[in-house]
């Protein structure tokens, strides 16, 4: 079992008009086992949450903590939250020219386990996630990314998780850009990595469709850098029909 306990997190970004403050008292906690779908509407701070996790230089965490099984997440490198069993599905993940998807799969395992996977099971377990994942075995090949649509760099994001088996997923806007027959494939790959390792995900959208998909245990509703509302399926439910504005007005 593991916990990702996010404590009365602040969060800064240097803009043209000087320091903006985004992240203004966060308080989660997220287990194994559990799902946790953090919806709001565009600006609210969401996708600022998911890589101040993960350690993007580009945010400055100016109080708070964050803990993964009681260790202190932001005192490690972003390679060491990587061992440490945190992962991040990036919303537009990035190419990476010169570099194939199974050295790049390898390499990744390799350094988070400290020694290189047995060759041949390797292989087995790559050939295995790709056909779950409806992925042509050429792209093994291919450098990562580079050429590829929305919905091929969103189903590489799910390889990455399933060979990779972190303790606790974060999850940012997948659904973006995905049509309907990605959107399921993707989805049974969260839900098949989730029942196999007991991961925890943060799943961070704007809409319900996936959630069709990937049931959540708790919803969490941000507004304005903070979490603004917190229930069960039924809360996204209610957004779905009633939108974000009763938020927006109170904030």
């Amino acid at each position: 079992m593991s916990t990702l306990e996010i404590k009365n997190l602040h969060a800064s970004v240097e803009t043209p008009e000087g320091t903006k403050q985004i992240l203004k008292g966060v308080d989660l906690t997220i287990r194994s086992g559990e799902t946790h779908a953090i919806m709001g509407p565009n600006g609210s701070g969401k996708s600022t949450l998911a890589y101040s996790i993960a350690g993007h230089p580009k945010y400055t965490i100016t109080e708070g903590e964050v803990l993964l099984d009681g260790e202190d997440v932001l005192e490690m490198s972003v390679d060491e939250r990587a061992k440490a069993g945190l992962f991040l599905a990036m919303q537009y993940p990035v190419e990476v020219p010169g570099v194939s998807v199974s050295n790049f799969l390898r390499t990744a395992k390799t350094a988070l386990d400290g020694e290189a996977p047995k060759l041949r099971t390797w292989v087995k377990d790559v050939k295995s996630s790709m056909e779950n994942l409806r992925m042509d075995p050429s792209f093994a090949e291919r450098n990562v990314n580079e050429g590829f649509s929305g919905g091929e760099k969103k189903r590489h994001e799910i390889l990455q998780m399933e060979l990779l088996q972190p303790k606790v997923a974060i999850l940012d806007e997948t659904d973006s850009g995905l049509d309907v027959d990605a959107l399921r494939i993707v989805s049974e790959g969260v839900n098949r990595v989730k029942e196999d390792t007991g991961l925890g995900v943060m799943l961070i959208t704007h809409y319900t469709r996936i959630l069709r998909y990937i049931k959540p245990d708790f919803v969490h509703v941000f507004v304005d850098g903070r979490v603004a509302e917190e229930g069960g399926p039924e809360l996204a439910e209610r957004l779905e029909a009633e939108g974000y504005d009763r938020f927006l007005a109170s904030a």
